[in-house]
Order: C-alpha cells, then sequence, then structure tokens
C-alpha cells in the first residue's frame, strides 16, 4: 500500500452513524412537513412518557423522604429514582416517539452536511417541543384529578421546583451553573445515541443499557433536561403554582445549554470528524485488494 491509499474507515469510524442520522433526519423531515399531525403525536407520546417516568422519579424520592430525614435514605430514593426514570428514554426510542433533545444532535449533523436548510431546522425543533409540552400539559392535567401526587411526592416535586428556579435567582454563578448542568444533560443523552447509531451495538440489550447509563448519569447528578423542566414545571404549575417569570428564564438557559450539549458537542463535532471532504486529507482513498 502506498503512502497516498489508506483505508479511510480508521479515519471516519463514524460514517455509518453520520449516514445513520441523515436518514433519520429525511422521514422527521418529511413528517414535520406534510404529516405534520402525527409528528406532533410522536412528540406528544414523548412528553407523555418523560411526564410519567418523571413523577415514578420523584415517587421514590418521595416514599425514602417520608421514611425519615436521614440523608442516607435520601439518597437511596434519589438513586432508586434516577435508576426509574433512565428507563424513559428506551420507552421513547422503541415507540419511535419524538424528543427535542435528540432531535437537536440530529439537526445539527443535517444542518453541516447542508442536508436541511436553518428554516427546516426550526420547523423540526419547534413542532417537536410543541408536541412534547403537549404531551406533558395532558398528563399534568390528567393527575390533577388523581391523589397520586399527595403529600410526599409533590414535596419532593416542588422542592425540585424551588432549586432549578433558585438558580436564576443567584446571578451570574447561578446562570453559569445551570447552563453547565443542561450542556452535559444532553451531552449524555446523545452520547447515548452515538452508540445507539454507530452501527457497533447490535443488540437491543446493548442499545438499552447505553441509554439507561446515559440518563442515570443526568438523573441522579442534577443535570437540567429543557423537556424535563418544562413536564415538571406544568405539572407542579397546576397543583400548587409556581413563579411563572424564573421558570421561563430557567427554560431559556436550559434549551441553549441542551443545544451545545448536544447539537455542537455531539452533532456537529462527530459530523466535522467523520467529514471525508476535509480538505486537509483531499487524498486519502480506500486500499485496492487484489
Amino acid at each position: 500500500m502506498s503512502s497516498s491509499e489508506f483505508d479511510t474507515t480508521k479515519l471516519f469510524p463514524g460514517k455509518f452513524f453520520i449516514s445513520t442520522v441523515l436518514d433519520v433526519l429525511e422521514s422527521k423531515e418529511k413528517m414535520s412537513g406534510h404529516m405534520r399531525r402525527r409528528y406532533l403525536q410522536r412528540a406528544a407520546m414523548a412528553g407523555i412518557i418523560i411526564a410519567i417516568f418523571y413523577v415514578i422519579n420523584y415517587t421514590m424520592i418521595g416514599a425514602f423522604d417520608q421514611i425519615g430525614d436521614d440523608a442516607p435514605l435520601h439518597v437511596v430514593g434519589k438513586l432508586l429514582g434516577a435508576l426509574s426514570f433512565s428507563w424513559a428514554l428506551v420507552f421513547i426510542y422503541y415507540t419511535k416517539s419524538e424528543l427535542l433533545t435528540s432531535n437537536m444532535m440530529m439537526v445539527a449533523i443535517g444542518t453541516y452536511y447542508r442536508r436541511i436548510s436553518l428554516l427546516m431546522t426550526s420547523r423540526i425543533l419547534v413542532l417537536c417541543y410543541l408536541g412534547n409540552i403537549v404531551g406533558g400539559l395532558l398528563l399534568a392535567a390528567l393527575l390533577r384529578g388523581t391523589t397520586l401526587l399527595d403529600g410526599a411526592v409533590l414535596e419532593a416535586m416542588n422542592h425540585s421546583v424551588d432549586v432549578k428556579t433558585g438558580y436564576l435567582t443567584e446571578g451570574f454563578s447561578g446562570w453559569l451553573d445551570l447552563f453547565i448542568r443542561a450542556i452535559l444533560c444532553n451531552f449524555m443523552i446523545n452520547l447515548a445515541m452515538l452508540l445507539v447509531y454507530n452501527g457497533y451495538l447490535h443488540e437491543d440489550i446493548a442499545k438499552i443499557s447505553a441509554m439507561i447509563v446515559a440518563v442515570f448519569v443526568f438523573a441522579f447528578l442534577d443535570f437540567e433536561h429543557s423537556v424535563a423542566n418544562t413536564v415538571l414545571f406544568m405539572i407542579v404549575g397546576l397543583q400548587d403554582g409556581i413563579p411563572v417569570g424564573l421558570a421561563l428564564g430557567n427554560l431559556g438557559i436550559v434549551l441553549l445549554g441542551n443545544f451545545i450539549g448536544g447539537g455542537i458537542l455531539i452533532g456537529f463535532y462527530y459530523a466535522w470528524v467523520n467529514d471525508e471532504r476535509d480538505s486537509h486529507v483531499p487524498h486519502l482513498r480506500r486500499p485496492h485488494h487484489r
């Protein structure tokens, strides 16, 4: 093999990942256009799934908080709650629902390769977020008519709202803290989707494990997820009310952080790393087999 001949798959090991994402993105582009209602329904299902599993998370936390005020008990509840919530992404993936945060990565890759316009990118993300909100709001309204959130569960959710909106009252340091947590959150989510789509994991159990671990990390470490926060604010808002201005401020910062974590650090980065059009490697080609 001459110096000018080289197997490009050694330099661009994520080509399968990129091609898979672009294929999936093409279907999203079509659905958000001519099949907009179905796209919204799929996004709404993701919002419902997030809401249900988030309630399970806080039910676990509230149950252990009821046992006692000991810190170890709270940690156990938080651990089990994060493990329970970590299945949400698995259910979203296998029901082919549409989640805003994973779509951030996909539209970033599509934009990099000029497969979709900025207008189409905005349409996909806005429609997806709208659907997520509708699904979350539906669950929040249904929960309003039940006793599922009575007692320690709602107390745990109210505490979480206080923490999430409290970042906005701490000045720049609080905003930065919130912003970084949002970046790390969607970095983890889309790192899992990278593993799911890259072609190296063939068994469902391996894909499921990747998604569970990624979501567990963000849930247990209190990273900030825009859709989960939106759902939480709606559920608590219909129960006890929330500081709307602070909640909207939280969502604005978290949405931006999520886009950087998933769209830039995963989407744009892996699109660039696997771009064979890179002018620095113009002469690389596959080796000839004899």
